[in-house]
C-alpha cells in the first residue's frame, strides 16, 4: 500500500483492494487532497495492521515514541479516508518488558481531514488528533466510524469531531468500581476555542460497571488545558457515573474544559462532578462550529 501512496500524486484516489496489509503507511504533507478508499465499501474487508508501541526498539536504534508507533500517519491537508480498518495489534501481555505501552493506530496530523465509514482499533492511544503547531488550525472529522481502545485512546491537541461514531471501551478486567481506563486525553492549547467533540454517538462496553473515566487532561506543556465535550451520546454502565473525569500527572481535571450535554444511557448523569453545558452554550458546541475555522469548512454536508 505504501508503494501505491508513493506513486500517487496530490489529489489522487488510491483504491485499496480487499485484503490485509501488514505494514505501516505514511501520507506526507506533499500528498494534499489524497483519498484512500477501500474498494468494497466495507471497512472489515480492507485492513491495515501493524504492532509497534512507543517503547518498541527501532531497527536503527532508539524507540518509536508515541506518534512514531502509528500504523498509519496522515500528515497531508484535505485527506479523505473511507472504507478501511486501521489497527495496532500490539498487546501489553505479550511484551511485559516494554515500559511505554502507547500503540497508535491512526496519527491524524493535517487540516481538513475526513475519516468516513472506517474503523480504528488499538488499546492505548488508538487515535492521535494532532496539531504539529499547537496554536495553528488543524481540523479532523470522523463520521460513521468505529473506534476502540482502553487508555487515553482519543487524544491530542487538534480540533476533532466524532459525529455519529460507535466507540468501544475495551475491558482490561477491572472489578466493578475499579479502573479499566480513560476514553479521552485532550491537550488542547489554551489559545484554541475548541478541542475534541463527541456528538450523537454511542459508547458501549462489556466492562464491569463504573470502571471507565470519560477523560483526563494531558498536560505536556504549560499552555495545554484540554477541551472535550461529549453530547447527545449514549453512555454505558461501564462509565463512572458519579465522577467520570479524573486528574492526570498532577493536573486537576477541573483545570481543563470538560463538559457534557443531553447524554443518555446507564452511564449518563449529573451533579457537581459532571459539568453540563447550558442550552445556549450547546449551540456553539456543534460539528459545524468546531470545524468552520477561518475558511468556513463544513464537511458535515
Amino acid at each position: 500500500m505504501q508503494a501505491a501512496i508513493d506513486a500517487a500524486a496530490a489529489g489522487d484516489t488510491v483504491l485499496v483492494s480487499r485484503g490485509t496489509y501488514h505494514e505501516t503507511i505514511d501520507v506526507p504533507a506533499a500528498k494534499r487532497g489524497l483519498t484512500l478508499k477501500g474498494a468494497t465499501g466495507n471497512p472489515e474487508d480492507v485492513v491495515i495492521t501493524y504492532d509497534n508501541a512507543a517503547g518498541t526498539a527501532k531497527p536503527g536504534g532508539g524507540r518509536y515514541g508515541t506518534a512514531g508507533s502509528a500504523t498509519a500517519t496522515f500528515s497531508a491537508n484535505d485527506v479523505t479516508v473511507t472504507g478501511v480498518t486501521i489497527q495496532n495489534t500490539w498487546e501489553r501481555s505479550a511484551h511485559p518488558d516494554v515500559k511505554d505501552t502507547q500503540a497508535v493506530a491512526l496519527n491524524a496530523s493535517g487540516d481538513r481531514q475526513k475519516y468516513v465509514d472506517s474503523r480504528f482499533i488499538a488499546h492505548q492511544d488508538t487515535v492521535l488528533n494532532w496539531a504539529p503547531h499547537a496554536t495553528a488550525q488543524y481540523r479532523q472529522y470522523f463520521r460513521h466510524c468505529f473506534v476502540a481502545g482502553d487508555v487515553d485512546f482519543v487524544f491530542g491537541n487538534a480540533t476533532a469531531v466524532y459525529d455519529h461514531v460507535n466507540i468501544t471501551l475495551r475491558d482490561r478486567g477491572a472489578a466493578a468500581g475499579g479502573n479499566n481506563g480513560y476514553l479521552a486525553a485532550p491537550n488542547t492549547d489554551s489559545a484554541k476555542p475548541y478541542g475534541i467533540l463527541i456528538t450523537d454517538s454511542t459508547v458501549d462496553s462489556a466492562a464491569r460497571a463504573g470502571t471507565f473515566y470519560l477523560g483526563r487532561p494531558w498536560h505536556p506543556g504549560p499552555d495545554a488545558v484540554g477541551r472535550l465535550v461529549i453530547r447527545n451520546t449514549v453512555l454505558p454502565a461501564a462509565v463512572k457515573t458519579g465522577a467520570p473525569w479524573t486528574d492526570m500527572g498532577g493536573f486537576s481535571w477541573k483545570s481543563a474544559h470538560f463538559a457534557e450535554y443531553a447524554n443518555t444511557g446507564p452511564g449518563a448523569g449529573g451533579g457537581a462532578n459532571r459539568p453540563q453545558l447550558t442550552a445556549a452554550q450547546a449551540t456553539t458546541h456543534t460539528a459545524r462550529s468546531y470545524l468552520a475555522g477561518t475558511d468556513g469548512w463544513n464537511p458535515t454536508l
